[in-house]
């Protein structure tokens, strides 16, 4: 894995896990009764991004290093997902 697959592979670890985090413990304007003129009940009150994106880097950097560990030892290769056998078998 060469250093550009390595950051992308990172980044759609990061962002997949942000999305995932986003919900989690969200208050809304409408749950807090405190709705403000112009938006949506569903709204957030409070977002907390900033923690929301510390959590997500700690994750996603545990994840990206497991992952990143399959891949670099051999472990799962392209050709064990290869289920329609598209691919040529290697030549030694």
């Amino acid at each position: 894995m060469g250093p550009t697959s390595a950051i992308v592979l990172f980044a759609v670890i990061w962002f997949m896990t942000f999305f995932i985090v986003l919900p989690i413990r969200l208050k809304t304007q409408g749950d807090v009764g405190e709705i403000v003129p112009g938006t949506q009940a569903g709204a957030p009150h409070e977002h907390n991004l900033k923690k929301k994106a510390l959590i997500t880097t700690a994750i996603a950097i545990v994840l990206w290093c497991v992952i990143a560990g399959i891949i670099l030892s051999g472990l799962i290769t392209v050709r064990d997902i290869d289920w329609f056998h598209r691919m040529s078998t290697p030549e030694l």
